[in-house]
């Protein structure tokens, strides 16, 4: 199950569980959309990889035991801005391998 980490690792946006420009990649790292395309390029900064839409947990239990009440969003705040100028240089020589391909 996500954690659905509750800011973007950059520029530390908070990133309610239901928010719709949450961005993570297979690892979970967790970036708001600006960041992902404005800074990192579509390239995680940790793995390298591309990012995918993070999914909402639902609020409302329309299951018995599942929902943001039973599966509490995480309150952990992670926070590693990236050096601009580092990852750039790192993006250049995979952004245009398509994700699924690095």
């Amino acid at each position: 199950m996500l954690d659905i980490r509750p800011n973007c690792e950059h520029c530390d946006k908070h990133l309610a569980p239901d928010a719709t420009d949450a961005m993570i990649c297979s690892y979970e790292c967790t970036f708001c959309a600006d960041c992902v395309e404005s800074v990192l390029e579509n390239v995680c900064p940790n793995c390298g990889g591309g990012f995918v839409s993070r999914p909402v947990r639902p609020a409302t239990e329309w299951r018995t035991g599942v929902s943001c009440a039973h599966q509490k969003p995480s309150e952990k705040r992670v926070l590693k801005p990236v050096d601009k100028h580092a990852h750039k240089a790192f993006a250049q020589t995979i952004k245009t391998i398509p994700p699924q391909k690095r």
